[in-house]
């Protein structure tokens, strides 16, 4: 298990990768951010994307999964998140792309009010398989600290 007490300031993570299909960026559009530039190749090509490409929720939620299966294979005592900041949608991601998913923690910090608790902030950086940055973002994660009667990592 890894507990607040393992998460150092520095510490890098690469979550994983993601292929993007095209029927997945279709049928998320449709289902949740139904413009036509990430429906249809025709209307895309009217715009600055050229062709059709993953609506920006949809990366955040590609890199969700990925992060997620992260955590729970590596078994972290994670409790969440309250959120995340400075969300940046860089380039487009299109069907065909891989997305890699890599984190740097930049802050840690015991809670003041819950002793059993503590949070840190990870940058995270999505790139495309050319390693080109598509999207960045702040993440805080809360975490149980170590109990008393827990074994040290």
């Amino acid at each position: 298990m890894i507990w607040f007490e393992d998460i150092e300031v520095g510490r890098e993570t690469y979550f994983g990768s993601y292929e993007v299909t095209r029927e997945e960026v279709i049928d998320f559009a449709r289902k949740y951010d139904p413009q036509p530039f990430h429906l249809s190749d025709e209307a895309a090509a009217k715009t600055h994307f050229k062709r059709l490409a993953a609506s920006g929720w949809h990366t955040c939620a590609m890199t969700m999964a990925v992060i997620a299966r992260h955590v729970v294979k590596e078994e972290q005592a994670g409790l969440g998140s309250p959120g995340i900041d400075e969300l940046r949608w860089l380039k487009p991601v299109y069907p065909g792309d891989t997305l890699h998913v890599r984190g740097k923690v930049v802050e840690t910090r015991p809670s003041r009010s819950r002793p059993d608790i503590g949070s840190f902030r990870t940058q995270t950086t999505v790139s495309n398989q050319d390693d080109v940055p598509v999207m960045t973002f702040q993440s805080i994660v809360l975490m149980r600290r170590r109990p008393a009667d827990a074994a040290s990592a």
